[in-house]
């Protein structure tokens, strides 16, 4: 684990952190103390980084994608002037580590994007020692707000069939509440919540920790 972390450090050089975000920006992620307060002094891997959405933390970045030139680069290009380096390349709900072989795992508006979040929960929560730290999106704050919460049932139906797809868009919508529902249910432990997040805004916080939780499926 130690030989991990030494490896993450290295492989995130400084100046690929912060480059032309505008000044307010930066400022929220640089002082943003709910993640210094979880997360600062330890080591672990971000789902999906961003150079445009920033994170005072020490990790590397993972993403499904090896290519820059993807929609996602695009727009980071476009919002900060430079694309985030992406230092392993895997699905975010596949990660070839080994159990407990970082202190964290942040995924900031990420989960939204998996046909089955709770296999990435687990997934995350196997990898991390510590904690997992998420930014979610609010229902009522994004241009999903005309949709139905997705219902935790329907999340566990998912997760139990298997149930997989290509396409990329928001499977899922929550409050901050449902989502709290949904980690109860798969048995992860939330510590700490925070709606709205004060890092963007529009979306709510929630930090579970992993060395705490028991995790299991239970029956729609």
């Amino acid at each position: 684990m130690g030989a991990f972390r030494n490896t993450a450090r290295k492989l995130i050089p400084d100046d690929i952190r912060w480059w032309r975000v505008r000044r307010a920006t930066r400022n929220r992620s640089r002082n943003y103390q709910l993640a210094i307060r979880y997360l600062g002094g330890l080591s672990g891997a971000e789902i999906g980084g961003s150079s445009h959405n920033p994170f005072p933390v020490d990790a590397i970045n993972i993403d499904r994608y090896e290519q820059m030139d993807t929609i996602y680069k695009d727009e980071e290009r476009r919002l900060a002037g430079k694309a985030l380096k992406v230092d392993l390349v895997a699905p975010g709900d596949d990660l070839p580590l080994e159990d407990n072989s970082v202190d964290f795992v942040l995924a900031s508006h990420v989960i939204e994007h998996f046909p089955d979040p709770i296999k990435a929960l687990l997934e995350w929560n196997r990898v991390a020692s510590r904690y997992i730290f998420l930014v979610v999106p609010h229902r009522d704050r994004t241009f999903d707000s005309d949709r139905p919460l997705t219902p935790v049932d329907e999340l566990v139906d998912r997760h139990t069939s298997g149930f997989s797809s290509e396409e990329d868009k928001h499977w899922s919508v929550w409050s901050c509440e449902s989502f709290v529902e949904l980690c109860e249910r798969i048995g992860l432990t939330v510590v700490e919540t925070e709606d709205p997040d004060k890092k963007v805004g529009n979306g709510f916080a929630v930090v579970i920790d992993s060395s705490a939780s028991a995790p299991g499926v239970s029956p729609a």
